[in-house]
């Protein structure tokens, strides 16, 4: 699944681990989701939507 949560979050000036923080979720997580290596689960696509102020299918696309 392709995502734009790099694009989104580098426009925000954050770092991965800020949107960590965020998201209550690790790094490593951010990291995992952003390389398409993740997919996150429905609550966490929920809270990512919420914070970019994005539906899910505008963050999220089928490869």
């Amino acid at each position: 699944m392709k995502n734009r949560i790099r694009e989104l979050r580098s426009e925000r000036g954050w770092t991965q681990q800020d949107l960590a923080e965020r998201l209550a979720v690790s790094r490593q997580t951010v990291n995992a989701i952003e390389s398409g290596k993740y997919d996150p689960s429905l609550p966490l696509a929920f809270k990512l939507a919420a914070l970019f102020a994005l539906s899910i299918e505008a963050l999220f696309s089928p490869d």
